[in-house]
């Protein structure tokens, strides 16, 4: 399959069109990790869609379980027929097989991450941090593997240290768009710190009245995710300089989202939380002085009170 081809094409309109912020750290890849940066992403944005129904992330809505498990399936098993590279005609699973064919990237991640969705459709409840971390390991932390993995890495260190990076950015996401996931019938918060700030039903969440309670119990999650942010920038170094830079700028990027969730508190949700140019610009200088003072230094075994990734 040729790479520059309407593979990469696709994949990287996906981008573009889904994640403004992935797409400014994509950019700073070289070139062959840029492309299987942006299959990956494609892939991973079109299980997301299917599953709930929507478009580049958008339009998510309740819909009905029997048929996202019917789709969560097919997922399955186009993704299994990529991983054995077989191509089908369709850009995702065939970039998605490139990517495969490219790093060596093992089934098993690529299903672990699928089950992430399929902890959606069978709507699993959250009843401590664990448990929310255990999701937040299969829809993030298994794809920061997988991309050290595409950046060249496959140290057992590196390859923790970008699963807590996966981790930190989940838990942000979590924290930002509560109120928006509690609309279609979703909480990811821990349901022993919501019930602590008397938050026991799906109602209380879309309840004006309790945002502040609300903001202390997101509040408390972003600072949950800071020590991951921390673990990660001790991977930074070990990466190739420009993906290190990418790396380093994307999380500046978002652990200045989940600051922001919790600086704004009750008001955190009266609109969608984002980065400005301007802000990125600056995140991304930053991230260049970041990679250049980290460049070289080998990532070591991680701090053993973290969430340990299971494969």
């Amino acid at each position: 399959m040729s790479s520059d081809g309407s593979v990469v094409e696709h994949a990287t309109q996906t981008i573009e069109a889904g994640s403004k912020s992935f797409a400014t750290a994509a950019r700073l890849f070289d070139e062959t990790t840029r492309q299987s940066a942006v299959m990956l992403y494609a892939w991973c944005r079109h299980c997301d869609d299917v599953v709930d129904g929507q478009q580049l992330g958008h339009g998510q809505q309740q819909g009905d379980r029997s048929n996202a498990a019917a789709c969560l399936a097919a997922l399955e098993q186009a993704t299994r027929c990529a991983c054995a590279g077989r191509l089908c005609g369709d850009p995702v699973f065939d970039g998605l097989a490139e990517v495969v064919r490219r790093h060596g990237i093992p089934e098993c991640y690529l299903l672990e991450h699928l089950a992430g969705f399929r902890m959606d459709v069978e709507a699993c409840h959250y009843t401590s941090l664990d448990d929310t971390l255990a999701y937040c390991w299969r829809v993030a932390g298994v794809v920061g593997v997988m991309m050290a993995m595409v950046m060249g890495n496959r140290d057992p260190a590196t390859l923790d240290r970008a699963c807590d990076l996966g981790m930190a950015f989940q838990l942000t996401n979590i924290a930002r768009d509560v109120v928006e996931d509690a609309a279609i019938g979703r909480v990811y918060l821990p349901a022993d710190w919501l019930g602590q700030e008397g938050i026991l039903a799906l109602h209380d969440l879309l309840d004006i009245g309790r945002r502040p309670a609300l903001g202390r119990v997101a509040a408390r999650l972003v600072d949950a995710a800071d020590p991951y942010y921390r673990s990660a920038g001790a991977g930074i170094g070990a990466l190739p300089l420009r993906s290190a830079w990418s790396i380093a700028t994307a999380r500046g990027v978002y652990r200045d989202i989940g600051r922001q969730v919790k600086a704004h508190g009750a008001h955190a949700w009266d609109r969608r939380i984002a980065t400005s140019r301007m802000d990125k610009l600056w995140f991304l200088a930053r991230g260049a002085a970041v990679a250049v003072a980290a460049h070289g230094i080998v990532a070591r075994p991680r701090a053993g009170q973290l969430w340990q990734r299971p494969v």
